[in-house]
């Protein structure tokens, strides 16, 4: 595969920065749509300036059109602007993209090349030269909102051009824009389906950005653009503004802009807030301060440079989303199309469910529990505002998108519930709980009938049924508890014993035809998988998986073949395809069937070949944190099966030390004497200091804090 390497100062920054940990951080891993080596494209990620789950996000935009979820891709030779919210890595149509602002000189109208020499990413800073206008671009953020700062060369029709029109995947609906005075700017943008966006409009997206801009100077009034100082403007294509200045030689003017999803008075407060009478260099030291603050929550020491570049990238990377969705005064735009507040929670969007429940999630419940709380309340606070009453797969600024398939939400809640994060609302939270897994399962019959991606669905389902048995057991409904746990062997109902594996069965009860290639074939009876990779997801019962599968012998044997068919740079292929997410799970699986080492072994080839500090540094879509949050896991030597059984897998960790400094005050250490490429398996494993009999640990044991000690050989 063809590696876009990174200028020797991008790779030394870590040793420029010092103490820093966000001086690891390269934001350009991922920063790539190239779709020839995967299905959906590479890593997707954005390289500008963000906060830790900020609401904004002050990036480039290479293209604001195609399957590209952040409006950049790092192949691209000219930039159409920086707009102020961007989407991490979905593989789907994107959206945001929002308050698009370019520099530009006199009528010129092009987007302008950019010089890749130049281009710098760091955390919580961007910056570039724009070769056709001679103008250099710094971005850095807050989070509530973003600042851009430019360096003009002498012209006296040099401007900074604001669309309001355009966003990823499509356009605004409506534009709303005053002068305030002649060197601030307010107004909105309103987006709807009909506009495009998430899903090219499928993904239901509705929601209305608001904007508070102040420029360093005075800009020359009535340099407009085509529709002259209008402050008003509905045609999409024609909704700019342009502010023009006559400037000297390398002067600077910034542009710093509040934005709120609330109303325009939200988008102010958050701009007194965060950018009122501070500097970019103040803004930037700030941003870089919250990420090295951030980044603390889990310190390494071993391994090399690089792979702490990728395992603090990673971590940086599990960090954009869930976003913060309400304002610094602790309002946010509800279900209901109305404005609410709270004091006890903050307001969190974008959760793509299917994604991130396997990895994300259960890194956050160790890390971020803060969090996991937020995106809990949030759930409940739109099921509730929306008067739908139960949870969606995967929520975009309050749209309910139902991307892909499952419960996954319910996997969160059944996870962080065991896990003792509950300062929710139980009851209700478990009321809708139900309500969703009534309105989407595997129904009367047992099991999802095609074409309804039969294996898939209904393993999924029958997973998610497993965590309501568990939440209704913990809250003591027995009734409940028994009829999901019911429901939870409904994986075994499409199960052809005679074919020896999962096959996708039709309504009225008889198999769909085999093809000879049935097990790799993809998209038979799955989404995005074939049945080879899908038929390994009964994380909730194993045991009962391999009985069917012919005991531990034959199904050990079918999953040793399954990795050692994988190409070696474990790119989209029909068997462990690392690319996309319902094959990540299974490396854990060899512990439980009583061959440890082949977790161990498999771990850390994957984090060795499917992660890369380059920009095509992932095999597949960073999906919203779960690509990297599987690594920062699985590097530290931990990772769950099961989400919602609160206990992680032992495997073999890339790094000497792991400290997760957690947010009770205590720390839990991972220690790997005699770690290295060389010595990667487990040779003895002891708990504070007593023998630990096996390859599991409890979440408790890593709250509790302690250390775990893994010595490793060859």
């Amino acid at each position: 595969m063809k590696q876009f390497l990174l200028p020797v100062f991008l790779l030394c920054a870590c040793a420029l920065q010092g103490q820093h940990l966000s001086g690891y951080v390269n934001p350009f891993i991922g920063a790539s749509t190239n779709t020839a080596h995967s299905y959906h494209g590479l890593g997707k990620t954005f390289p500008g300036a963000a906060t830790p789950f900020g609401m904004t996000q002050v990036s480039p935009n290479t293209i604001t059109g195609g399957d590209n979820g952040s409006g950049y891709s790092y192949e691209h030779t000219t930039i159409e602007g920086f707009a102020f919210t961007q989407m991490s890595g979905v593989g789907w149509y994107g959206d945001l993209g929002n308050f698009l602002v370019l520099p530009t000189i006199g009528e010129d109208t092009r987007f302008p090349h950019y010089d890749k020499a130049t281009e710098t990413a760091q955390a919580g800073y961007y910056s570039v030269w724009l070769t056709d206008y001679h103008i250099k671009v710094e971005a850095t953020a807050a989070p509530h909102s973003g600042m851009l700062r430019f360096t003009f060369p002498e012209n006296k029709q040099s401007r900074i051009r604001i669309d309001l029109a355009r966003r990823v995947g499509g356009v605004s609906d409506y534009q709303y824009l005053q002068i305030v005075n002649d060197s601030t700017i307010r107004g909105y943008m309103i987006c709807t389906p009909k506009g495009g966006g998430w899903g090219h409009g499928a993904g239901n997206p509705d929601y209305t950005v608001y904007f508070y801009a102040q420029f360093s100077r005075p800009f020359i009034i009535g340099a407009t653009g085509r529709d002259g100082a209008c402050p008003v403007s509905t045609t999409p294509h024609d909704s700019i503004f342009y502010a023009g200045f006559d400037t000297r030689k390398d002067e600077v003017i910034t542009l710093q802009t509040g934005i709120s999803f609330v109303d325009m008075e939200g988008a102010e407060k958050n701009f007194n807030a965060e950018m009122l009478n501070h500097s970019f260099d103040e803004i930037h030291a700030e941003a870089r301060s919250l990420w090295d603050k951030a980044l603390s929550k889990i310190t390494v020491t071993g391994g090399t440079e690089e792979q702490k570049t990728i395992f603090y990238t990673a971590l940086y990377h599990t960090m954009i989303d869930p976003r913060m969705f309400s304002d610094v005064d602790g309002r946010y735009w509800g279900g209901d199309k109305k404005a609410h507040t709270s004091d006890k929670f903050h307001k969190r969007t974008i959760f793509s469910g299917w994604d991130v429940f396997r990895s994300q999630f259960p890194l956050q419940t160790i890390i971020n529990p803060e969090l996991v709380n937020d995106q809990i309340n949030s759930f409940i606070t739109l099921a509730e505002e929306n008067g739908t009453g139960y949870y969606d797969r995967w929520e975009f600024l309050n749209a309910y998108s139902g991307c892909m398939i499952g419960n996954p939400f319910l996997s969160v809640l059944a996870d962080a519930y065991v896990k003792g994060i509950r300062d929710y609302d139980m009851e209700k939270a478990y009321q809708y709980a139900v309500n969703t897994s009534k309105k989407f399962g595997n129904g009367d019959s047992g099991y999802t009938p095609s074409p309804d991606y039969s294996i898939s669905s209904t393993l999924e389902y029958a997973y998610t049924d497993w965590c309501m048995s568990v939440l209704a057991e913990a809250l003591n409904k027995t009734t409940d508890a028994n009829y999901f746990s019911k429901r939870a062997q409904a994986y075994k109902e499409v199960f052809d014993k005679e074919k020896g594996w999962f096959r996708p069965k039709n309504a009225d009860g008889t198999w769909e035809e085999w093809p000879d290639d049935a097990r790799t074939h993809e998209w038979y009876g799955c989404i995005e998988s074939n049945p080879y990779q899908q038929g390994w997801f009964v994380p909730h019962d194993v045991s009962g998986m391999v009985e069917l599968m012919g005991g531990e012998e034959k199904t050990l044997a079918d999953l040793t073949n399954f990795f050692e068919q994988a190409p070696e740079d474990l790119l989209w292929n029909q068997y462990y395809n690392h690319a996309n997410e319902p094959v990540h799970h299974i490396p854990f699986l060899f512990n439980r069937l009583h061959a440890p080492r082949l977790t161990q072994k498999w771990t850390r080839h994957i984090c060795e070949k499917a992660y890369h500090n380059s920009v095509e540094g992932l095999v597949g879509n960073e999906d919203v944190g779960q690509m990297s949050a599987w690594y920062v896991l699985a590097a530290a030597g931990i990772h769950p099966v099961c989400p919602g059984e609160a206990a992680y897998e032992i495997t073999s960790p890339v790094f000497d030390t792991i400290t997760f400094n957690l947010d009770n005050g205590k720390t839990f250490t991972i220690e790997a004497p005699n770690n290295s490429p060389e010595h990667i398996y487990i040779q003895g494993i002891t708990l504070n200091g007593k023998n630990h009999p096996s390859y599991q640990l409890s979440h408790e044991d890593i709250m509790k804090g302690g250390k775990l000690v893994l010595t490793m050989g060859k």
